[in-house]
């Protein structure tokens, strides 16, 4: 029933129009031309003779020629521009045989192409591998508990994309509105995986406090070591896009809790199903013991998680720091950078929730073990 209910939700947040908070408070928002499609197109050949180098840098255009291999047009041949900026990161040089996202517009009467435009390499088809994959590996080691993983995973992603980023765009309270969406995501997840029971409460009220402190930290060092939502990637040009209203300190404050979050619910919910083996097997354990043994698997978990999330969040700066240290930037100057103080923040907030999650969920899950748990055996089915 859980599992229906997740997946009626996720269905009707589908639906939702994506300029629907947009418009509510009349967010700017660049229209798609009706007559344009995007379409996959094989490449055949490339003109580099407008493509200019200087150094490492590429500029001006390619031009580029496609085969579509998708949709109203498959198997016409049309010339199309690649667009190079001089931004290694944004940029792309196609070769022939190239898998190519390619727009194309044409003429609203006649529907014949007028303009093409390569975007980028066509991913799709090796993203739909993976995530096949990934489902495939999840519901054969896990069975029936994978399935309902999965239905977690896909209304966690919707819902940020259908109600968390629109909300953020539309100017709500971005601490507030993430807080009501990992609120809504603890207690889908944690429900729908580890069911309608004592297990799943316990692990519900220890992760949602665990939250709540990560929050609360976050809001306060944030404030103290005065750092600026700015220093996260495309604040600036979300800026620009006409979004110069957004408070982008209480964005990048709600992003630290928001990640931490998942495994927050995952050491509650790790310690919630100890305890309630625990409560199984020994149905006469007293409350200081079995709090106890809570506290013993939440020192087990913490120890691998914190770094676990120091790994996670410095693995997409390596760069960054391999350019200190080839500049001989000193410790000290790189430790008061506004972007890596950032960073440090989000770690060390994010762990403190972690650290935090562990005697909370020890505690509730004592209580309502030995009180609630007194009425009759919880095995968490």
């Amino acid at each position: 029933m859980l599992a229906v209910l997740a997946a009626l939700l996720t269905a009707a947040l589908l639906l939702i129009p994506e300029d629907w908070f947009l418009g509510s408070v009349g967010g700017p928002r660049t229209p798609t031309p009706h007559n344009t499609t995007r379409v996959r197109s094989t490449v055949l050949e490339v003109d580099n003779s407008g493509v200019l180098q200087f150094g490492i840098v590429k500029t001006g255009d390619q031009g580029v020629t496609v085969r579509i291999e998708r949709g109203e047009y498959q198997s016409q041949t049309v010339e199309a521009n690649n667009l190079l900026l001089g931004d290694m990161g944004l940029d792309k040089i196609f070769a022939p045989g190239d898998q190519a996202l390619v727009t194309l517009t044409y003429h609203p009467d006649s529907g014949e192409i007028i303009d093409a435009v390569a975007v980028d390499h066509y991913r799709l088809h090796i993203e739909t591998w993976l995530i096949a994959i990934f489902v495939i590996l999840l519901v054969l080691f896990a069975g029936w508990t994978g399935a309902k993983a999965m239905f977690s995973f896909i209304f966690a992603a919707v819902l940020i994309w259908k109600v968390l980023l629109p909300a953020f765009l539309a100017g709500w309270n971005p601490i507030l509105t993430a807080f009501l969406v990992v609120t809504v995501l603890t207690f889908v997840i944690i429900f729908l995986v580890g069911g309608l029971n004592l297990r799943g409460l316990v692990g519900v009220l220890g992760a949602m406090t665990g939250v709540g402190l990560t929050a609360g930290l976050a809001i306060y060092f944030g404030h103290l070591m005065k750092l600026h939502g700015a220093v996260r990637p495309f604040a600036e040009t979300l800026l620009y896009s006409g979004y110069g209203h957004l408070e982008l300190t209480s964005i990048f404050i709600a992003g630290i809790f928001l990640a931490s979050s998942g495994a927050v619910m995952d050491i509650g919910m790790d310690i919630a199903a100890s305890m309630a083996e625990v409560k199984a097997k020994r149905p006469d354990i007293g409350l200081l013991e079995l709090v106890g043994s809570g506290m013993t698997v939440g020192r087990a978990v913490i120890g691998t998680m914190t770094t676990t999330l120091l790994l996670a969040y410095s693995g997409g700066y390596t760069t960054l720091l391999m350019v200190f240290m080839a500049q001989g930037t000193p410790a000290m100057n790189i430790l008061n950078f506004n972007y890596v103080a950032a960073e440090i923040l989000h770690t060390l907030v994010g762990t403190f929730g972690l650290v935090l999650v562990a005697p909370a969920t020890a505690l509730i899950g004592g209580a309502v073990y030995t009180r609630l748990g007194s009425r009759g055996r919880d095995r968490g089915r």
